[in-house]
């Protein structure tokens, strides 16, 4: 029997056994009001069961295994072959499978799909986020393979499947396939143009050999890559598969593995090409503009990734001050634990209406949408993957020193935290997009001007704020230098209008009283006192 003095009282007890989709209001509302509703009772059943099996201690555990045991390289087999072969824990494998066969790769196949997965997305990505990142770029694969329409019919179904078929085959030969993507090099980081990998045509009309390097590639047991080289013509998009269709490997030299920050369990890897086969995907010299619209979708995902990291880390914080006692009373009490707790909550309820009703825009699919997604998703991205670290810094400091031991969880996601903001274009590459949709497609801020106005006459610190907007886009002078300032604006004002229309008051007008009217601090706690925080509170704690 355990001594007296190690008996454990006035901690919570771990936060198992819930459905992550029904608990998690702002996403069950976001889901109900961006979908048809004859599919509504079809996508709630799925998202709960996909809730369950995320809040499941099985499940939980399956993410502190892959994240304690990061996948490791094998260059070469016994007798000194070249393999080029990452191995990965069993549990990785397991939450990429469950991943796949809960539509994370099917957006561009299902009715409502976009948004269905977004939302899976959101839920699935609470258990682990390393797996995240094959499942993100096979699902953004499509859009730039339907610049070729052969390649589109052939490759299309297998990264839409709902089967994670594991291992390396010829993909006509795979009931499945993963995709990657490689365009960094270390000469040129953003700056794709920069590359200096090399495409020499073959005979066969549209393939071709590369010969050089990509600094930065995940997922390098994919099945296919989407890649960018010079070609005769210029900067151009080329297909890699991993295994030719003759069954033998293609040149894919794994040099090593990356040591990252968080994120661990993905394989992150420096590849070599050198004689390596590769189809040409789009003309030759309109790389970027191929490969665009892939980049664009694994933005969103960098959004909704980053609004789960909130979310998660929030529920956690909000879990922990439930049931933990201090100073005569519940921390969620306390009123100052409760301006902290509504704080973080604001910003995680606006980045999850932000990055459902972007989905939605892809749902649709009208040219209005599609303009207003030019200047919506680098807005998007930029600012809500930088709210990511804070808020999740915040959250950790709830749970005191149970919040920086590694066996809470809040470190993981701190790791983790920063990688949205860096990954698919740093901040300053998203606020200089920004730009070019400001200053070069006219369309797409008439679009957000047409989404934001819905909103106008409901909250005077919103009309006030859009009326601020109108006045900063209309002096261009020396723009470039306060793009960050604009383009946070620009989110913050989109948030607020999404949180007006269809958040409850309480929220929304905590919401625009510290983000949009200027009553806020500079760290999170400050909301006005006079705000209704226990309502925003309690629509955000799960409810296990």
């Amino acid at each position: 029997m355990a001594a007296s003095t190690h008996t454990v009282t006035n901690q919570a007890p771990p936060l198992v056994g819930y459905d992550v989709f029904a608990a998690d209001r702002a996403l069950v509302e976001a889901v109900e009001r961006h979908l048809d509703p004859a599919l509504l009772d079809e996508v709630r059943a799925e998202l709960s069961g996909l809730g369950l099996s995320a809040g499941s201690a099985q499940v939980q555990e399956w993410g502190a295994q892959a994240n304690e045991n990061p996948p490791k390289l094998r260059t070469h087999d016994r007798y000194g072959n070249r393999i080029d072969e990452v191995e990965f824990h069993p549990s990785w494998h397991r939450l990429l499978g469950k991943g796949v066969a809960a539509g994370l790769t099917a957006a561009w196949s299902r009715p409502g799909g976009h948004v269905r997965r977004a939302a899976s997305f959101v839920i699935w990505s609470q258990v682990e986020a390393g797996h995240g990142c094959p499942l993100s770029m096979t699902h953004a694969a499509v859009p730039a393979l339907r610049t070729d329409p052969v390649l589109s019919a052939e490759w299309e179904p297998r990264l839409t499947s709902l089967v994670y078929d594991r291992g390396l085959r010829p993909a006509a030969e795979k009931a499945g396939v993963i995709f990657g993507m490689g365009m960094t090099e270390k000469q040129g980081g953003s700056d794709v143009r920069a590359n200096t990998t090399a495409a020499r045509p073959l005979a066969e009309d549209g393939t071709y050999e590369l010969t050089g390097h990509k600094w930065f590639c995940s997922a390098p047991m994919s099945d296919g890559f989407l890649v960018l080289g010079q070609a005769p013509g210029g900067l151009t998009c080329f297909l890699v598969p991993r295994v030719l269709e003759d069954g033998t490997r293609n040149v894919f030299m794994i040099q090593r593995l990356k040591d990252k920050l968080g994120n661990r369990s993905n394989a992150s890897s420096e590849v070599e090409f050198d004689g390596t086969w590769a189809r040409r995907v789009g003309e030759e010299g309109r790389g970027v503009r191929t490969i665009i619209e892939m980049v664009a979708a694994t933005r969103l995902d960098c959004v909704l990734g980053s609004a789960s990291l909130m979310r998660q880390a929030v529920v956690q914080a909000i879990h922990h001050c439930t049931y933990r006692e201090a100073f005569g009373g519940r921390l969620l009490d306390k009123p100052l634990m409760r301006n902290v707790l509504a704080d973080l909550a604001l910003e995680s309820e606006a980045a999850t209406a932000l990055g459902l009703r972007l989905a939605a825009a892809y749902d649709e699919g009208s040219e209005r949408e599609r303009a207003f997604l030019r200047l919506a998703v680098p807005a998007a991205k930029y600012w809500v993957t930088k709210r990511c670290t804070p808020v999740v810094t915040e959250a950790a400091e709830c749970l005191g020193g149970n919040g920086y031991v590694e066996e809470s969880g809040m470190p993981r996601l701190l790791r983790e935290s920063p990688l949205n903001s860096i990954w698919e274009g740093a901040g300053n590459v998203q606020a200089l997009d920004v730009l070019r949709a400001l200053q070069r497609e006219p369309h797409a801020l008439d679009a957000f001007l047409q989404e934001v106005g819905r909103a106008r006459g409901a909250d005077h610190r919103l009309d006030g704020a859009i009326k601020n907007l109108l006045t900063e886009l209309a002096d261009l002078e020396g723009i470039e230098a306060r793009a960050r300032r604009l383009v946070e604006r620009i989110a913050l004002v989109l948030q607020g209008a999404l949180l007006v229309r269809y958040a409850p008051p309480e929220v929304a007008d905590a919401f625009c009283a510290s983000r949009l009217g200027g009553d806020w601090g500079a760290a999170f706690g400050t909301l006005p006192h006079t705000l209704d925080l226990a309502t925003v509170v309690e629509r955000a704690r799960p409810v296990a």
